[in-house]
């Protein structure tokens, strides 16, 4: 596996920024690519330095893209920059530039932990057009409740009020919701330490994804909000991958 660290200026943000992208050796054709989000107090080294993230996806000839959103909760903040619109539009767009990755549908897959496991879910619930399938460890899924409760000091910065988050396009219920009604649905995979302070969000998430009929792999089990947990599930994620 080679690793490439990256910077370059983002138009969407109107600012240079870093992402790190793991290839395959021999690249032979388009390869299949994961984006791999970060969660709130990480940037786009932390899987790569708290993972063997880059043994798992040699394993199976993966390609993993993993860019820094820092607190911004994917998002076209409220008070700040247009993170959403770059990681969903610009960022794809530019990596397929510079690397050969497939564009093809059936080879992009996403995958977060905690904030990033939002925004995974995020992404493949508003593009299932895009993406086979999303996973989310750990996911910070009900950022509607997280909001009320003015969650990490600075969420409302990037998601507003309440009421500017209930039904809209960051209210994962809302978007599970619409999903319903598209084809082809990305396969969903949902994993969260029953010991982690947001194993409850995931549980209520979970019951509203089966009640509508969404594809969820759901697991759960002992587990904290700690990189223990998250690499083990990251390994069983790429495992799980509908990979040819």
């Amino acid at each position: 596996m080679a690793l490439f660290q990256c910077q370059f200026f983002s138009d969407a943000l109107q600012v240079q920024v870093s992402v790190n992208v793991i290839l395959p050796q021999p690249i032979k054709g388009p390869v299949p690519t994961l984006t791999l989000l970060h969660g709130l107090s990480d940037d786009h080294t932390t899987w790569c330095r708290n993972t063997s993230i880059e043994r798992y996806a040699a394993n199976r000839g993966l390609a993993v893209v993993m860019p820094a959103v820092n607190r911004s909760f994917y998002a076209d903040m409220k008070a700040g920059s247009a993170y959403w619109t770059y990681v969903s539009e610009e960022l794809p767009r530019i990596v397929r530039s510079y690397f050969p990755l497939s564009v093809e549908r059936k080879h992009n897959f996403v995958a977060g932990l905690s904030m990033g496991g939002y925004g995974a879910f995020k992404l493949g619930l508003s593009h299932p057009e895009r993406y086979a399938a999303a996973a989310s460890l750990s996911g910070a899924l009900d950022v509607h409740r997280l909001v009320v409760e003015e969650f990490g000091g600075d969420i409302r910065l990037a998601l507003g009020q309440p009421d500017d988050v209930a039904g809209s396009g960051n209210d994962l219920f809302a978007l599970a919701e619409r999903v319903v009604a598209k084809k082809p649905i990305p396969l969903l995979y949902q994993r969260c330490g029953t010991e982690d302070f947001l194993y409850e969000d995931n549980v209520r998430f979970r019951d509203y994804a089966l009640e509508l009929g969404l594809p969820l792999n759901y697991g759960e089990g002992p587990g904290d909000h700690n990189w223990a947990y998250w690499d083990a599930r990251i390994a069983e994620v790429i495992d799980w991958l509908p990979l040819e």
